[in-house]
């Protein structure tokens, strides 16, 4: 738990003023940042099955530690820095870093819950939050002395984590804890690709993603095209995130708890991305309403209606998060688990890419045609269709375990 709130806290403190960074003070082309962020997003989803694979051939620990050192140096490099190939290869780094952990961290915790891993992902993503919202803020103070001192201050919290891995974290997983360990890896990779209940359940979650990033990207563009790029702007968009965080860190468990006691796993995620879906009922309604020139009407307008969004994006989250980890090790039979959570981050991550390419088109054709509403009823369309086939796989029941395996010989 204290791990991942740091990761979050060292990434987010970083990584929101990076742009800005690479932009103003290094005077990189625009095409040049977008190129530095997009190596870093490219080198961690593109690694995550690999990263997953090493964790479960030689422990969780020996990853979780060697993704916090990777990442101190990236960081640190990128506060260090200048010229364009060093930038690129500490952005790299930064990404490989997330791919060596993330999945290691979610199989670690999820051997170590046993049958309360519900709770143990419910509590999680409290931490998890807590990271996204707290980093910003300390990042804000940070740069405003010099971004490079954000650099130095996120690897020394990266370095620091490292050191307390090494001594405190017992090791986990690994090849001598793993059943079907002496299979190659293309051997195990084909086993996972031929988990068919485990790769629909990935595709059916994926539009949970694309829904939960539109905090930020969509409902952002939406509060800034009503409210402007002033001001009022700036603190409503700060308030979108906070809404989503503070109502995580406050209502996660007690949400996780009560759906728990009156629903299945299946039933809980079905819930979960309906409410993510109709989280955007309110832009919807809100495209019909006519929009006053200024004053609070146009304020309210621009808030309101995102603000509730990114409230109701947050609830379905809190309800599905807990539920859809459990189930991908129930899916995968408890075997080779952070192998399938590293194939989910991937199939997930590119989801979130052609997710965020077709809302944006969607924005701009909106804009062009003068018809608001199209994407809001796409994502919401999308929503009901992702819950409509988690309902279908749970009631096949392809969401529950599979049948054990039998050792290799």
């Amino acid at each position: 738990m204290v791990n991942q709130f740091t990761i979050n806290l060292g990434f987010y403190m970083l990584m929101p003023y990076l742009a800005a960074h690479l932009s103003g003070t290094l005077g990189l082309a625009g095409w040049l940042v977008g190129l530095v962020l997009g190596v870093r997003n490219f080198s961690q989803q593109g690694m995550f099955l690999v990263g997953g694979t090493l964790a479960d051939r030689f422990g969780y620990k020996p990853l979780i530690v060697a993704g916090c050192v990777l990442r101190t140096l990236g960081f640190a490099t990128l506060g260090l820095v200048g010229s364009l190939p060093a930038l690129l290869a500490a952005s790299a780094a930064t990404g490989l870093a997330g791919a060596l952990f993330n999945p290691a961290v979610r199989a670690y915790l999820a051997a170590d819950a046993g049958e309360r891993r519900v709770e143990a992902f419910a509590l999680f993503n409290v931490f998890y939050q807590a990271g996204i919202l707290l980093g910003p803020v300390v990042g804000m103070v940070l740069t405003g002395v010099d971004f490079r001192v954000t650099c130095l201050v996120s690897a020394g919290i990266f370095a620091l984590l490292s050191v307390v891995q090494i001594r405190a974290l017992p090791a986990r997983g690994g090849r001598k804890a793993e059943q079907g360990a002496g299979e190659r890896v293309l051997t195990q990779w084909r086993g996972i690709l031929a988990n068919r209940p485990f790769l629909l359940f990935s595709t059916a979650m994926t539009g949970s993603y694309v829904l939960t990033f539109q905090v930020y990207l969509a409902l952002p563009l939406d509060v800034r095209r009503l409210g402007g790029d002033g001001r009022f702007g700036t603190v409503a968009v700060a308030v979108l995130f906070a809404v989503s965080g503070l109502s995580t860190i406050v209502g996660q468990t007690r949400v996780t708890a009560w759906c728990k006691a009156r629903y299945e796993p299946g039933q809980a995620l079905v819930r979960g991305l309906a409410v993510m879906g109709l989280a955007f009922v309110p832009l919807l309604l809100a495209t019909a309403v006519p929009v006053p020139g200024s004053g609070p009407g146009l304020w309210l307008l621009a808030a309101v209606p995102p603000t509730l969004a990114a409230l109701l994006l947050a609830v379905g989250t809190m309800i599905a998060y807990p539920f859809e980890m459990d189930t991908i090790v129930r899916l995968c039979g408890d075997r080779l688990v952070a192998t399938h959570y590293g194939l989910y981050n991937t199939v997930c991550g590119v989801g979130i890419t052609l997710g965020n390419l077709l809302t944006g088109a969607a924005l701009d054709a909106a804009r062009e045609a003068g018809v608001p509403a199209l994407p809001w009823a796409a994502l919401l369309a999308l929503g009901l269709a992702c819950a409509a086939a988690l309902h279908g796989l749970h009631r096949s029941g392809r969401l529950a375990s599979p049948a054990p395996r039998p050792a290799a010989a």
